[in-house]
């Protein structure tokens, strides 16, 4: 069995003394590939740094929407440039967040539509962040759904089943992290058993969203995403064997792995 962790921040500081403890666990549990997620050009740069040092480690680049206020100036474009290294797979994060008020809206749009056309323009996928701003992130999608049909992940997916049908619409997959096995995210775990086999991704999203009935373990860690994949294997009425198998070829599809 091969389980994909499709976001990951290992280059969050709690790992920097970890690092080769947390890949062999992830391994021996059966996750045999991660992706590593830039929150900023900085440390974008370190995912990079960690694909290039473990075998089966990827790399996503991109500025977060509550890091775009603190970008500076030159910042974007040396995303763009990451982009062209051979270990990044996708674009991001990116998206719009309305729950922090860390950046002025107007400035995550921009950023967003600017992550989005670096998708299109590299055939990466691009990673969406998103909190309390479903509407805004269907409106951001639109202006680029003429060009090519979208590639791209709505992370940790917390929406409800009419948002999952619009961004699948999109061409987008939804990928969830360790809430969906949380005691009271039973409309959650009620949307992800909805969504179509073929769209599904799971993830962990460590150092943060420890699953159940790890939640008290600090970091998070790829190792956890296992009991991610077994809750959701039982919302899709599957063998967790099945879910990794369709989970991890989604992946490995979508990033141009496989």
């Amino acid at each position: 069995m091969e389980l994909f962790d499709t976001h990951a921040h290992l280059n969050a500081g709690q790992f920097e003394a970890i690092l080769p403890d947390v890949i062999q666990r992830a391994n021996d549990a059966g996750v045999t590939k991660v992706t590593v997620v830039g929150c900023t050009a900085e440390d974008s740069q370190t995912a990079i740094d960690i694909a290039e040092q473990y075998d089966g480690v990827f790399a996503s680049v991109g500025i977060q929407p509550n890091y775009v206020s603190e970008a500076n100036e030159g910042d974007y474009e040396k995303i763009v440039e990451l982009a062209k290294q051979p270990s990044v797979i996708a674009i991001g994060e990116t998206g719009l967040d309305r729950y922090w008020d860390r950046a002025p809206f107007e400035l995550q749009q921009e950023y967003f539509a600017k992550h989005i056309q670096l998708s299109i323009s590299t055939g990466k996928p691009f990673i969406v962040h998103m909190r309390e701003c479903g509407d805004d992130i269907l409106d951001s999608l639109k202006p680029f759904t003429g060009q090519t049909p979208l590639k791209g992940i709505m992370h940790s997916f917390t929406g409800d089943a009419e948002l999952a049908v619009k961004c699948m619409e999109f061409g987008l997959h939804i990928s969830f992290a360790g809430m969906l096995t949380y005691k009271k995210s039973d409309d959650l775990r009620a949307v992800a058993a909805t969504i179509p086999l073929d769209r599904l991704l799971v993830e962990t999203d460590c150092p943060y969203l420890s699953p159940h009935p790890k939640r008290d373990q600090r970091p998070n860690e790829p190792a956890l995403v296992r009991l991610t994949a077994e809750c959701l294997a039982e919302q899709k009425k599957v063998s967790l064997e099945e879910i990794a198998q369709i989970t991890t070829a989604n992946a490995c599809k979508l990033f141009g792995l496989s």
